[in-house]
């Protein structure tokens, strides 16, 4: 799987170009108006860039003012999921029902759905909440199901929005532990303010300002030797991590 971006959108919201190789995982940093939530926008199919081009595993998602012919894929159709700091689980449907939404939408009979929805709440740990409404469910449980909801439907691409900010300090790492497991050998992007996030979750790192990346390489590179004044305020006392 591997990711291939290049995406303007103007006036002076992104101007990025970047690559995820096969399993890799890829944080986002950067200071509010960076550019970041634009550009998980433009991955998701929530805005089409003016120019450039996304290219999810050879297929091209989008593609506009360039060489190619233009063509832009939807959405619901991209393979591609969000994961967002709230929840956000439909309250009127179970914990099961919830994670198996995905696959029904996708075509799966409800046997076939209540499979993997059972499956994937084994893999976060959330088999005992199946039954539960999710009004009754803590912050780190609700997100827990999130995940399994998001992955049930086997994305090609996972975006992460800020994943555990709505979380209570003492949850976020069992969090960053359970999602480390299941995000292997998947393509993913994560946005956050945390560092500690990207070092326990990513391969890669970049840092966008004003839209553009300001910094990029290996996670613990960059963060640890940092060369902009932002990454260095950010990361500050990481050093003996």
């Amino acid at each position: 799987m591997s990711l291939d971006v290049r995406a303007v959108v103007e006036p002076g919201r992104l101007d990025v170009r970047f690559t995820l190789g096969e399993g890799e995982t890829l944080a986002v940093l950067g200071p509010n108006g960076a550019g970041k939530s634009t550009l998980l926008d433009v991955l998701s199919g929530l805005v089409r860039p003016d120019s450039g081009h996304v290219r999810l595993d050879g297929t091209t998602l989008v593609s506009t003012g360039g060489d190619e012919r233009d063509s832009w894929v939807a959405p619901h159709a991209r393979g591609v999921a969000l994961l967002a700091q709230e929840a956000l689980l439909f309250p009127h449907l179970s914990v099961r029902d919830n994670v198996a939404f995905g696959p029904r939408s996708a075509g799966a009979d409800r046997a076939a759905a209540r499979r993997i929805a059972e499956r994937w709440l084994r893999r976060v740990d959330a088999t005992g909440l199946a039954d539960q409404r999710p009004r009754r469910l803590s912050g780190g449980q609700a997100q827990r199901v999130a995940v399994a909801r998001a992955l049930a439907t086997e994305p090609r691409l996972l975006l992460l929005d800020e994943p555990f900010g709505a979380l209570d300090a003492g949850v976020a790492p069992a969090m960053r532990r359970l999602l480390a497991e299941v995000l292997a050998e998947r393509a993913v992007v994560i946005v956050t303010h945390d560092p500690l996030d990207a070092l326990a979750l990513a391969d890669r790192v970049i840092v966008l300002d004003e839209g553009r990346i300001v910094e990029e390489g290996p996670t613990r590179e960059v963060l640890l030797t940092p060369r902009t004044e932002f990454t260095r305020l950010l990361t500050f006392g990481l050093g003996a991590i």
